[in-house]
C-alpha cells in the first residue's frame, strides 16, 4: 500500500469510546462516507481483533478494516485498486484464512518463499518435512546455504520461471517449478519454489495417462464426426440397384405422411436406416426418434419402460419420476424394432396406447398423453404368425398401414462395390487410417456369395479384412475365409452333398460368429460390441445368453 493515508483514495476515522468523532481525514471525512460509518460502526467498539468488512456509498465500495485500542476506536478506509487484492479477499470472504491456509499446507501449491537477494522468508511445513529443514534456523539465510542445488536465487535475479526442472537433494529426485514473484510494478521482489511431483516415476506416469487419455480422446472425436456426418437421409442407404430406386422413392411418397410404417425384411438388410430416414424426411424432424427393441425387453420391464412410472411404484424404483418410451416419443417417432419377436401380452398394452395415444404411468392416478408416429420393423413372416396365434391381426392392421420391404443383399448382388466402398471409406475415417482398396476379383468374389446375414455381414467382412490386410489393396483370398458362416456349404459324411440350412439357421449362426469375434475383438466390452454390431445392449445379452456366454 504505497499511497499516503489521508489522500483522495484512503482516509481514516477515529472516534472516542462515547462515539464522538476526534479525527478524520482522506474520503472518511466526506460526510456521506462518515455517515455509512456511523451505520455500520455498531458491534466494532467491543472488537477485541481486527475487523474487516466492506462498505457501498452509492456507486463506490470500500474497504473498512476497523481497530480498537483501550480508548477509541479507528477505522481505515480503502477505496480498492488492483494492488488491494488481497484485502478484498479477506473481507469478501470470511473464509479467507481457509484460502491462504490451503494455499500454505498443501503440498502441491505451499512453498518456499525468498526475497529479490535469495534470502528465505518464508517456509511452509510442507517444505519443512519434504527437505528436512529446521523452520527457525533457515529463515533469514541465503537459500543456497539450506536448500542443496537449489536455483531459486537465481530466478529471483533473472525473472524467469523453471517450470519441471528436476531438484536432487538429500539423495531423492523431485520435480519443482520456480516462479518470479512481481510487484505492482512489474519489478521482481522474489520467488517461490513449489512441488509438482514428488517422484520423476509420478511425472512419467502422469505423462503415459495424459498419452493414453489422448488416444482415447481422438478415437472418440473421430467416432462423434462420423456420427455427425449421419444425416440418416435417403444418402445412406447405398445403392443404385432398381430395387433400392424402388425402395427410395416409396421412402419418399410415406415419409411426409404422418401414418404408422412397417418395415418388413431379412436381418441385416438396414431396416433402421429406413426408419431414420422416414423420420427425418417427416414434419416430425425436429423431435426424436425413440427406438425400442421388441425383442429384447424383459416382459417384467415392458410396463416401466414403455409407460414410465411415478416415485415408489414399484421395488427399486427411483426416487424420481420417470418418463417411459411412449412420453420421450411425443411430437417425434416412436420406432420399434422386431416388433414380431414381442410377446403376446406386450402387444395387448401397446395396441392400446396406439389406438387414441392414452395411458398411464405405473404407479400413477392420471391419464397420460403423447402424439408420436409410430414405425415398426421385423423380419417376421406374419401370416403364418397370425395363423398361429403369435401375432394379434388387428395390432398387425394397427401397424402396417403402409408396409416397406427391404431386399436382401443376394437380390441386388449389384450394389456390393458401392457398399464394399462405403464401408472401408467409413473404416478409415473411424480410425483414422489410410483407406484400403478392393481388387476388381474380389468384388466378383463378394457378388457371388449368398449373403445370409445381408449388409450387416458384408461390413463385417470388410471391416475385418481392412484390419488383416497385409496392403493397401485387398485380394479375393482375404475374404475368402471370412465368407463362410459356420455349418454353411459344409459337408455331411464323406462324398454327400452340403447339408442345406435353412436362412433363419444360417442368420443365427452368422450373427453368433460376428458376436463372438467382437466380443473377443473388444475384451468382452458389451457397449462396443452392440454398437458394433448395430444392435441394443438388451437383446446382446439375450443373444449372449441363448450361446451360454457370460
Amino acid at each position: 500500500m504505497s499511497k499516503e493515508i489521508g489522500n483522495e483514495t484512503r482516509g481514516v476515522l477515529i472516534r472516542n469510546l462515547q462515539g464522538e468523532t476526534v479525527f478524520s481525514s482522506g474520503v472518511a471525512a466526506e460526510p456521506e462516507v462518515m455517515d455509512a460509518l456511523s451505520t455500520a460502526w455498531t458491534g466494532y467498539e467491543s472488537a477485541q481483533a481486527p475487523t474487516f468488512c466492506l462498505l457501498t456509498v452509492g456507486s463506490r465500495r470500500f474497504s473498512v478494516v476497523v481497530f480498537r485500542s483501550r480508548e477509541a476506536v479507528a477505522a481505515l478506509v480503502l477505496e480498492p485498486g488492483d494492488e488491494d487484492l488481497l484485502l478484498e479477499l479477506m473481507m469478501s470472504a470470511d473464509f479467507a484464512e481457509d484460502v491462504l491456509r490451503h494455499f500454505l499446507t498443501n503440498p502441491y501449491e505451499a512453498f518456499v518463499l525468498v526475497d529479490r537477494e535469495g534470502v528465505i522468508r518464508f517456509i511452509s511445513d510442507v517444505h519443512k518435512r519434504f527437505f528436512s529443514l529446521d523452520k527457525n534456523a533457515s529463515i533469514g539465510r541465503h537459500v543456497t546455504k539450506v536448500l542443496e542445488n537449489t536455483r531459486l536465487h537465481t530466478v529471483a535475479e533473472s525473472g524467469t520461471a523453471e517450470i519441471g526442472h528436476v531438484h536432487s537433494t538429500f539423495g531423492k529426485n523431485r520435480i519443482v517449478v520456480r516462479k518470479p514473484i512481481h510487484a505492482v510494478d512489474d519489478k521482481v521482489v522474489g520467488a517461490i519454489g513449489q512441488l509438482m511431483f514428488d517422484t520423476p516415476d509420478d511425472l512419467r506416469s502422469l505423462n503415459a495417462e495424459v498419452g493414453r487419455l489422448r488416444s482415447e480422446v481422438d478415437f472418440y472425436k473421430r467416432e462423434l464426426r462420423s456420427i455427425q456426418n449421419k444425416t440418416y437421409g435417403l444418402s445412406q442407404i447405398v445403392g443404385s440397384s432398381s430395387a433400392i430406386q424402388r425402395l427410395k422413392e416409396n421412402i419418399l411418397k410415406v415419409a411426409r405422411l404422418d401414418v404408422p410404417v412397417l418395415i418388413a425384411g431379412e436381418s441385416g438388410t438396414g431396416k433402421e436406416l429406413v426408419a431414420h430416414a422416414i423420420h427425418q424426411m417427416s414434419a416430425r424432424h425436429e423431435k426424436s426418434m425413440v427406438t425400442v427393441n421388441a425383442a429384447a425387453m424383459p416382459a417384467t420391464l415392458v410396463e416401466s419402460e414403455l409407460f414410465g412410472y411415478e416415485p415408489g411404484a414399484f421395488t427399486g424404483a427411483g426416487k424420481k419420476a420417470r418418463k417411459g418410451k411412449f412420453e420421450q416419443a411425443d411430437g417425434g417417432t416412436l420406432f420399434f424394432d422386431e416388433i414380431g419377436d414381442m410377446p403376446v401380452e406386450t402387444q395387448v398394452k401397446l395396441l392400446r396406447v396406439l389406438q387414441d395415444g392414452t395411458f398411464e404411468r405405473l404407479g400413477g392416478n392420471g391419464i397420460e398423453r403423447s402424439d408420436f408416429r409410430f414405425i415398426s420393423a421385423s423380419h417376421r413372416d406374419f401370416a403364418s404368425m397370425i395363423d398361429t396365434g403369435a401375432f394379434r391381426l388387428d395390432l398387425f392392421y394397427r401397424v402396417s398401414a403402409v408396409t416397406l420391404h427391404i431386399p436382401s443383399l443376394r437380390d441386388r448382388a449389384e450394389d456390393i462395390p458401392e457398399l464394399v466402398e462405403c464401408g472401408l471409406q467409413a473404416f478409415a475415417q473411424r480410425h483414422g487410417v489410410d483407406r484400403k482398396h478392393v481388387t476388381r476379383e474380389a468384388l466378383d468374389f463378394l457378388k457371388s456369395r449368398p449373403w445370409p446375414g445381408n449388409v450387416r455381414q458384408l461390413m463385417h467382412a470388410v471391416e475385418h479384412a481392412a484390419i488383416f490386410s497385409e496392403s493397401d489393396e485387398i485380394g479375393t483370398e482375404t475374404f475368402r475365409s471370412l465368407t463362410r458362416a459356420p455349418g454353411v456349404g459344409q459337408s455331411g459324411k464323406s462324398g454327400e452333398p452340403p447339408v442345406p440350412a435353412t436362412v433363419r439357421e444360417v442368420q443365427s449362426r452368422v450373427e453368433e460368429e460376428l458376436i463372438r469375434k467382437n466380443m473377443e475383438r473388444y475384451a468382452g466390452n458389451k457397449r462396443r460390441v452392440a454398437a458394433e454390431l448395430g444392435i441394443s445392449r438388451s437383446y446382446l445379452y439375450k443373444r449372449l445368453a441363448e450361446m451360454g456366454l457370460k
